[in-house]
């Protein structure tokens, strides 16, 4: 017997991803869980993903809490889905039933009419292939759904943003304004103290390490910093 895997997935730390696994584990619960955290619609970047895609064998199931966790693209989703199809892995989808592979294989298999071996089964052949495109139709769909479902809202997003705009409120930060930050006001105290242009005995490549932040954010916190002892 194959195994049996549960891919989740969230684009931001700050949500919650143990609904996903919640699902998961409630239909299988010895599934192995992967995690990850990853903003985009590609699936080129999600290293997890990826690893899990070179690990799975034929037999094994990979189970999706629904068909946005696996891709956000329609073309890429359905291209994906008929090469692990191919090799032999079983894929679910817990919101999704329609698209399992069991469910297609199934459409592919048992749905098929079986020639007569007369003039008929040029017509037999014909309902088959369309029995084929009309399985392969829904799996698309179910992709199309979720890519529309972005689009929808980041259309949103850009509404509201415009409405915001006109009603006068401020979107982002303003132009020559400081971004503070608990790390950026803890940096900057350590470039004060140690810093051998602040009267302290390290110089900036050992300040930059004891601090644990970028060549870049060290010199703007310096130029702050001056720029603070001036006013």
């Amino acid at each position: 017997m194959g195994k049996i895997y549960g891919y989740c997935r969230i684009s931001y730390a700050k949500q919650n991803i143990d609904r996903q696994i919640r699902n998961i584990k409630k239909v299988y619960e010895n599934a192995y869980i992967v995690q990850e955290t990853f903003t985009g619609t590609k699936i080129e970047g999600r290293k997890e993903f990826q690893k899990l895609l070179n690990r799975v064998k034929q037999g094994d199931t990979i189970v999706f809490d629904s068909v946005s966790r696996m891709s956000r693209t329609s073309d890429e989703g359905f291209e994906l889905y008929e090469k692990l199809y191919n090799q032999g892995i079983e894929l679910v989808f817990l919101n999704e039933p329609h698209i399992n592979t069991a469910t297609y294989k199934k459409a592919l298999t048992s749905n098929q009419l079986q020639p007569t071996g007369t003039s008929v089964d040029l017509i037999l052949e014909g309902i088959n292939k369309y029995l084929l495109e009309l399985a392969r139709e829904h799996i698309k769909i179910a992709f199309n759904q979720s890519e529309k479902e972005v689009e929808d809202l980041r259309q949103r997003t850009r509404e509201g943003i415009e409405t915001a705009r006109l009603n006068g409120k401020q979107i982002g930060q303003v132009k020559g304004t400081k971004l503070t930050t608990k790390k950026s006001i803890q940096a900057k105290e350590i470039i004060k103290q140690h810093s051998i242009d602040f009267g302290g005995t390290l110089n900036d490549k050992n300040v930059i390490k004891l601090c644990g932040i970028s060549r870049n954010s060290f010199y703007k916190y310096k130029r702050e910093i001056r720029e603070e002892y001036k006013s």
